[in-house]
């Protein structure tokens, strides 16, 4: 598809898509199962969906409590079917931050766990089934909406913010089919969740195979958990998805060992993954007859931008790849002009019909309509090879001055886990001094006099603390704002 092209997707009363109709056709094939023991069909799915929708007004806003089971899909998908507008959130969300969205955004209904009724006992009970519970809320129906407005998430690495995401029917529809394009998606698929559902890869998973009504597997296990792999195995998955945390914890946990006869691929996405890491698993895939494909995205752009075909992933270890099926990437520089020779860093913009609406910070911000009109800077700085494939270098805010020498934090970062294996660091700072966090005590002094030596910049300009862990938010990626020294 040529971008700019509207894909075949069929609007009817203020937002419904096809694609949220279409699922219906999997008729009796099994949509989700979870590991609570809970399985539905594509048509048990559609059936309680319109139960569900009855209860709800169109063109309201419904916050839902959000975890890895049938349950807290079949809410999702009824209010994105009935022209509902859901906020996804973790269920495990602060108390105080959720009382402070609701009070900002007022939502007409909520969405959450059976086991959490005694904390919403004010609010009027309108539906309950497979362990959720649908509510009414004392706040008034949203007096307007954009009506393309079909989705919020919160925004990747700032849960604690009322800063939202507004994606449009569009923008899921076509990342969906983009998705399952790319991926070779079929209805034998049986991928297994390995993230959140209210996180923006970890729907992209779920989205992307009811677009072929593949059996999606749920379970809220991590990883570390005898009990994730036990269900894995059981249940005969066919994929995993990960961020650059996932892959660390999968090396970990001797994941190269294990005998996994139903894998068929792996995905990973959600931050640039170490290139060393990146030739480790794309070798091992090769070895075994698997798929390692390399992607990257954001919230901003409903979930995918790039991916590197599984082909290519050892011979170019370390790309993001290049543009999805009807997206498009272009470099410029710092005056706005497209970059055309490779190999010349610059600010990675995208064009596409995934790019999303824009940002809410308001209950009266989901009134705005399309502020980006399908196009997007990034805020990564990039560059492309003679092949076309796109590499990332790091973030155009992830730079310090030191000494009037441009320093790369993510780079700095990257040199320092690749040096001193086993130890997780993250750095931040201000012009002139660097402050770096690593978890083993007994380096400090190495990495401050490697950090000198690497840069050819005076030690005084590093400062190098220890902290038990690096705090990630749940996609993996760092928390700069809590680190502290």
């Amino acid at each position: 598809m040529v971008y700019g092209e509207r894909m075949n997707i069929h609007v009817e009363e203020r937002g419904l898509v096809s694609y949220y109709n279409e699922y219906r056709r999997f008729g009796a094939k099994t949509a989700f199962s979870d590991d609570k023991g809970q399985r539905i069909t594509y048509a048990g799915l559609g059936a309680l969906s319109d139960k569900m929708g009855q209860e709800m007004s169109k063109r309201s806003l419904a916050f839902c409590l959000c975890e890895n089971s049938v349950g807290s899909a079949v809410g999702y998908l009824s209010c994105l079917e009935h022209s509902v507008v859901p906020l996804l959130l973790d269920r495990k969300i602060n108390a105080e931050l959720l009382g402070h969205l609701m009070a900002l955004y007022q939502p007409a209904y909520l969405y959450f766990p059976s086991d959490l009724r005694e904390s919403f006992a004010d609010y009027t009970v309108l539906y309950e089934d497979y362990q959720y519970i649908l509510a009414r809320t004392d706040h008034p129906e949203m007096d307007r909406m954009y009506d393309e407005l079909a989705l919020l998430l919160t925004t990747s690495g700032s849960t604690g913010s009322p800063k939202l995401v507004r994606q449009s029917y569009v923008n899921i529809q076509s990342n969906a089919e983009s998705i399952a394009e790319y991926l070779e998606l079929d209805d034998t698929e049986r991928p297994v969740s390995t993230l959140p559902m209210n996180y923006t890869y970890g729907l992209s998973v779920i989205n992307s195979h009811m677009q072929v009504g593949a059996e999606i597997l749920l379970t809220d296990a991590t990883m570390m958990m005898k009990a994730f792999w036990d269900y894995m195995k059981k249940e005969r998955a066919t994929s995993i998805a990960g961020v650059p945390f996932t892959y660390e914890i999968l090396k970990k946990v001797r994941f190269f060992k294990m005998e996994l006869p139903d894998l068929r691929y792996m995905t990973q996405a959600g931050g640039k993954l170490p290139p060393e890491l990146h030739r480790e698993f794309a070798e091992w895939a090769a070895e075994h007859d698997k798929k390692f494909i390399v992607m990257y995205g954001q919230t901003v752009a409903t979930a995918r931008m790039s991916y590197l075909p599984a082909g290519m992933s050892l011979e170019k270890y370390g790309s993001m790849g290049i543009a999805i099926p009807g997206g498009r990437f272009s470099l410029i520089d710092v005056n706005g002009e497209e970059i055309s020779e490779p190999e010349v860093t610059g600010e990675l913009v995208y064009e596409g019909p995934n790019v999303t609406l824009g940002y809410a910070e308001c209950r009266g911000d989901l009134a705005k309509g399309d502020e980006r009109n399908g196009r997007l800077q990034t805020g990564d700085m990039a560059k492309v090879d003679e092949d076309g494939f796109y590499y990332i270098v790091g973030r155009k805010k992830r730079f310090l001055k030191i000494f009037g020498n441009r320093v790369n934090l993510d780079e700095i970062d990257r040199l320092i886990k690749r040096k001193f294996e086993g130890m997780d660091c993250a750095s931040t700072g201000v012009d002139d001094k660097m402050k770096t966090f690593i978890t083993d005590k007994d380096r400090i002094d190495k990495v401050r006099q490697y950090l000198s030596e690497t840069t050819h910049l005076s030690e005084s300009a590093f400062a190098v603390f220890y902290t038990s862990e690096i705090p990630k938010n749940e996609a993996g990626k760092t928390i700069y704002a809590k680190l502290e020294g």
